[in-house]
Order: C-alpha cells, then structure tokens, then sequence
C-alpha cells in the first residue's frame, strides 16, 4: 500500500478479519502490504479496545472476531473514508478545471498530463469531461502541461520546459 494512515490500516484490518476470522497475522500483513509486526501492533490496540476478541482455534492457531463495537467502527471508519476520498477527488477536479481553464484562456488546444496515479486519472478524466484534448508529446498544435505534484495540479506552459 502506499503511505497509509494507521486509520485505513485498521480499516483494513476490520474489513479482513470480517471477511475471514481464520486469517493469520501474516496474510493479513501480505493483504495489507506492511509488517507482520505492524498487523500485531494494530490488532493489539483494537483488542485492548474491545473492538475485535481473540480465541484460540488451534495450538498455534488464532481466530479473530469482530465485536458489534468493531462492527460500528467499520462503519465509522468507511464513511470516514468515502468522505475523504470524495473530498480529494472534488478537490482534484477543481484544480483540473481551474488548469484547463488558464491554459484555454492562454491560448492552448490540448494538455499534456505528467505524473500517474489516481490523480493523474481523475485529471485526464476531467480533461476529456470538458472537450479539452489529453495529448501524448508528439501533439502537432500547442499544448500547456498539467503537472501533478503529490495532490497538486499546476499548469507547466512549454516554454517553463524548456528552461
């Protein structure tokens, strides 16, 4: 995963272990994308939180279980999530818009997207929403640069690039 908060690794977890309560800590840690040790790290606080029990399966074997408090976190944290993920994406197609627009109004007839990701997609997206043309680099008539940076959008004109 990428930088993820210590919220959306317990989101994760809560979604695993609901999913599966015979998962190990180690497929959770695969699922996840981190630590064994970080899986344990947060499963121990959502225990001593009374939000997922422990019981023993087997010898070495664990089971774990949602408690109803877990199940309402879940909740809680999905939400959460949704809410933010709508909040980056309407922030995101903002700044598209505002990008597009300055490089309309300077006289351009396509963009050049540089960067990738879910911003970069939401960017193209929004491009193609407006009538205004994504171009790869061998456009024929003149195209401004939509940089992403992180959660930026800027608009980079050709001649900044060539500096």
């Amino acid at each position: 995963m990428d930088e993820v908060s210590g919220t959306e690794r317990e989101l994760g977890l809560l979604e695993e272990i609901n999913r599966d309560s015979d998962t190990s800590q180690a497929t959770l840690a695969d699922q996840l994308g981190v630590a064994v040790g970080t899986v344990n790290w947060h499963l121990k606080r959502l225990i001593a939180k009374g939000y997922v029990k422990v019981k023993r399966a087997e010898r070495k074997k664990l089971r774990y279980f949602l408690t109803p408090e877990g199940i309402a976190l879940r909740a809680r944290l999905t939400v959460a999530y949704i809410e933010n993920s709508m909040t980056l994406y309407r922030r995101t197609r903002d700044s598209a818009h505002k990008v597009i627009a300055l490089a309309r109004r300077r006289g351009y007839d396509g963009i050049r997207i540089e960067g990738d990701g879910d911003i970069a997609d939401v960017c193209r997206l929004t491009s193609l929403e407006v009538g205004f043309p994504v171009v790869d680099g061998h456009h024929e008539g003149s195209a401004a640069v939509m940089e992403i940076h992180g959660y930026d959008v800027v608009l980079k004109e050709p001649e900044e690039i060539l500096e």
